[in-house]
């Protein structure tokens, strides 16, 4: 049995160019948590972490919408938000399948506040955009006078961009390990979203608006709570060198060393594939051991070795 840290990007649970309602988010998480259930079927623990990107940006843009008739939360609060939201239909899912193959197995979701750095660099140098796209001068110049930081993004006009600070622990640490137990086989649902991202000040934890990256998040994770091996499920099933060019090459294994020469090449993009593989390094250099990059249709056998692009140390 393999206690595994599973990342799930939110695109995985809402593709890009799918409705968002209710009722078509239920069924995308359906078909994500068949694919988990197959890793627990096969004996392993997990601790699931999952993406929120198009969920945030929905909260966002309801924000927004409605801010005449409802105050506007701010960032860390609507993070919190997703959690909750994302976590109730992946727990109750998860939940409606154990029963449906007779697996004995507790599900739990905690709303997770992950620990950042107050002097973290970016802070004064917002590069995450989030939220809905504005093409209006008018509304553009609006969201600057609020302090607002703005980029144009060619796929759809001018988005707000945030801080992204890296993650340095998790505040509900024990609480996820007591949670997991030590054989007990519960499935933990944490930190989504990359967390809902803190400061200490004045020795109190304080929200901030900014994003994690939640792949990075899983790696701090599966160090706060012990576990050694990382899987990370996008959209792709493997990792691949000149991706989209006729030169294009998976790549079924890669080394730490391999990962960090590609990195530095620019091979794998800040927007795509560097964060999965910036996360995969930082965990195995951090107590590690192995991880595995693939898509869902890919999970189980990507974790028994034989899809996926498998990650060591050497």
């Amino acid at each position: 049995m393999t206690k595994l840290i599973v990342a799930i990007g939110g695109n995985a649970l809402q593709p890009a160019g799918e409705t968002a309602d209710a009722a078509a988010q239920r069924r995308r998480v359906e078909a994500t948590a068949s694919r988990l259930t197959d890793l627990v079927a096969a004996g392993h623990d997990v601790v699931l972490t999952h993406g929120n990107g198009p969920q945030v940006g929905n909260i966002l843009l309801q924000n927004e919408e409605t801010r005449h008739l409802v105050p506007p939360m701010p960032l860390d609060v609507c993070g919190a938000e997703s959690q909750a939201l994302i976590g109730y239909l992946l727990e109750q899912a998860l939940r409606n399948e154990f029963a449906a193959r007779k697996i004995n197995r507790d599900v739990a979701c905690v709303v997770t506040q992950v620990l950042v750095r107050a002097d973290d660099p970016a802070f004064a140098n917002p590069t995450k955009p989030i939220g809905p796209y504005y093409l209006r001068d008018d509304e553009i110049l609006v969201k600057k006078a609020k302090g607002w930081k703005m980029v144009y993004d060619q796929r759809g006009g001018w988005r707000r961009i945030v801080p992204s600070p890296r993650p340095v622990d998790v505040i509900e640490k024990d609480i996820i390990r007591t949670l997991v137990g030590n054989g007990e086989g519960r499935v933990v649902i944490a930190a989504g979203g990359g967390g809902i991202p803190v400061i200490r000040k004045d020795g109190k934890l304080v929200g901030v608006e900014a994003v994690i990256d939640k792949d990075l998040a899983a790696a701090v994770l599966a160090k706060a709570i012990g576990w050694k091996h990382l899987v990370i499920a996008t959209d792709v099933p493997q990792i691949a060198l000149d991706f989209g060019k006729p030169s294009q090459r998976v790549l079924d294994h890669l080394t730490i060393a391999e990962a960090k020469k590609h990195l530095a090449d620019g091979q794998f993009p800040p927007g795509s594939m560097g964060p999965k593989v910036e996360a995969v390094i930082e965990f195995l250099e951090h107590g590690g051991q192995h991880a595995v990059i693939t898509d869902l249709e890919h999970l189980a056998p990507a974790v028994a070795g034989k899809a996926g692009t498998q990650v060591g140390r050497a």
